[in-house]
């Protein structure tokens, strides 16, 4: 089993108070998890302020990091540890720089970058960046945009005539470091596990209530052989929150009061049932939280992906970060 930590690039007043982390802040926290025997460090996409943090912060603006940029540095800083993106909301993105971007980050951390590609958990985010496109379906975007990725990653010459994106005979050099390039495919919904399973080196699923994600895994790993690729072509790397305490019951009761919880009611359009928020995540005691990895591990999860974790402080982050891997990693 992989653990692999969320850095809080885009989680300002969405799930952490303002301010919350700076620059080096990032880069300590990729430096502690290297040191701790993480997997991996994430970095999640946002541009502007969704509306309902600004009616929770009226008048102050969150700070949101680029993640592509924020990750090279923290590349930079580490030897070994592996950075990725949880994810990168690719209808916001042009795919010819984007590719420019992921082949040189990858290039200059010898290897160790993974992109993971998703709609974005907010609309209005990609309507304020692109109002002419308003009128667009996302997913028809996200699937023209990783087609044209992918040619720009593996053809000599790329051209590419579509609906939203265009471009012709491309010479994307360098390629990669990483061949295939190693693509993660986010999102819970049956769209995105039938995209992991066609193209997908990894499925960075959010949390669903357990007996769901069961299923989808199942589903996901059937409809990869039947494609005609190997059953466990595609790493299932789920998102989770993290958050350890002595007891069960004080874990819940931080989890419940914590900024995450809004966060969480403000997706409510996904269809999650928030009923099963604290028993489906790494919630609870080190005793509690390794019976629900064991459990994970049962059904199908290679990696406990970007763990989120509920802090007010950047020092009450790092506390959690040293915990896991003192009281729960060594254990599973």
């Amino acid at each position: 089993m992989k653990f692999s930590i969320c850095l809080s690039t885009g989680f300002e007043g969405v799930m952490y108070p303002i301010p919350f982390a700076g620059p080096q802040d990032f880069i300590a926290q990729a430096q502690l998890c290297e040191r701790l025997g993480y997997h991996s460090v994430w970095g999640n996409d946002h541009i502007t302020t969704q509306k309902y943090v600004r009616d929770l912060y009226p008048g102050t603006a969150p700070n949101f990091y680029e993640p592509l940029i924020t990750l090279a540095m923290c590349a930079q800083a580490t030897e070994h540890i592996i950075v990725g993106t949880a994810l990168l909301v690719m209808p916001m993105r042009e795919p010819v720089y984007l590719a420019k971007q992921v082949a040189t980050l990858d290039q200059m951390s010898g290897g160790r970058f993974i992109l993971a590609v998703g709609l974005g958990a907010y609309r209005e985010e990609f309507t304020a960046m692109s109002p002419r496109l308003k009128g667009a379906r996302r997913g028809d975007m996200l699937d023209e945009g990783i087609d044209a990725f992918l040619k720009l990653m593996t053809e000599p010459s790329a051209s590419h005539d579509g609906t939203f994106y265009g471009f012709e005979n491309i010479e994307m050099f360098p390629k990669p470091k990483q061949g295939p390039y190693p693509l993660y495919i986010g999102g819970h919904n049956m769209a995105a596990v039938e995209r992991a399973a066609q193209l997908g080196h990894g499925w960075l699923s959010g949390w669903r209530p357990l007996t769901e994600l069961e299923e989808r895994i199942r589903i996901l790993k059937d409809r990869t052989a039947e494609l005609g690729r190997p059953r466990d072509a595609v790493e299932i790397a789920p998102q989770f929150s993290m958050l350890l305490a002595k007891t069960d019951e004080e874990a819940e009761a931080k989890y419940m009061a914590s900024g995450l919880v809004a966060h969480r009611q403000s997706l409510a359009y996904t269809g999650r049932d928030l009923s099963h928020q604290v028993i489906a995540n790494l919630v609870g005691s080190p005793d509690t939280v390794i019976e629900k990895i064991e459990m994970l591990r049962s059904i199908g999860v290679d990696h406990c992906s970007a763990l989120m974790i509920p802090a007010n402080t950047v020092n009450e982050m790092n506390e959690q970060i040293e915990w896991f891997a003192r009281d729960v990693m060594p254990y599973v």
